[in-house]
């Protein structure tokens, strides 16, 4: 297993980065949290985890061990796969999911992409006992990513989500609205926080009948 890998970013994309590991380029699938911190040229390291199947090698970088220990734990969960647990955690904190599964909150889950009610409940009832709170609380303010474009960040992390770019648009854009200070901050992990949980919040009132 790869539990790290190190070196120069030398491409860096909205889903994932390549570094120059002693000459062999390591591409890393990651969470706009991690990516949020890299820059095209400077040193980095990045905690991963390596999926074999039989037919790729994948590696999934991750901001620290927290994140790591719950994309770990989240892939023993019956049909969450490895894309749809970085999905969570572009969503979610490490310790936001676990105060959810600790508090049986699976509705918390429903924000995600592709997170239907049924996955949320299998999501609480089978890492229940396996995901406890650690006490930290959970990051409300990421660092800021200057790479690119706050917004073409965001919507490029939400259609690699599921979302298409005029709904992501129009959802990040309300999102902002609701909270200004967002845009000031220029900050891509909380903005796509945000507009997801404004998505969440707007899919409900839909069903609703709430206008």
């Amino acid at each position: 297993m790869i539990s790290f890998v190190r070196g120069p970013v030398a491409q860096l994309s909205l889903a994932h980065v390549v570094l120059d590991v002693n000459g062999v380029g390591m591409l890393v699938h990651a969470t706009p949290k991690t990516l949020g911190k890299l820059r095209e040229g400077e040193e980095a390291t990045i905690t991963t985890a390596m999926i074999v199947r039989e037919d790729s090698m994948t590696l999934y970088g991750f901001a620290d061990e927290q994140e790591r220990e719950v994309f770990d734990a989240l892939l023993t969960v019956s049909g969450i796969g490895p894309r749809l647990a970085l999905a969570v955690l572009s969503v979610l904190e490490p310790e936001s999911i676990r105060i959810s599964v600790a508090n049986g909150d699976g509705k918390a889950f429903t924000k995600v992409p592709g997170v239907g009610p049924k996955v949320a409940g299998r999501i609480v009832l089978e890492l229940k006992g396996k995901l406890k709170p650690t006490g930290a609380a959970p990051s409300s303010a990421p660092e800021a990513s200057a790479a690119m474009e706050w917004k073409d960040q965001v919507v490029a992390a939400m259609t690699s989500l599921g979302w298409n770019e005029k709904d992501a648009l129009k959802a990040i854009d309300a999102a902002v609205a609701a909270d200004p200070e967002l845009a000031e901050g220029a900050n891509v992990p909380a903005v796509l926080r945000a507009t997801l949980r404004w998505l969440g919040q707007d899919n409900t009132r839909t069903r609703t009948g709430v206008r």
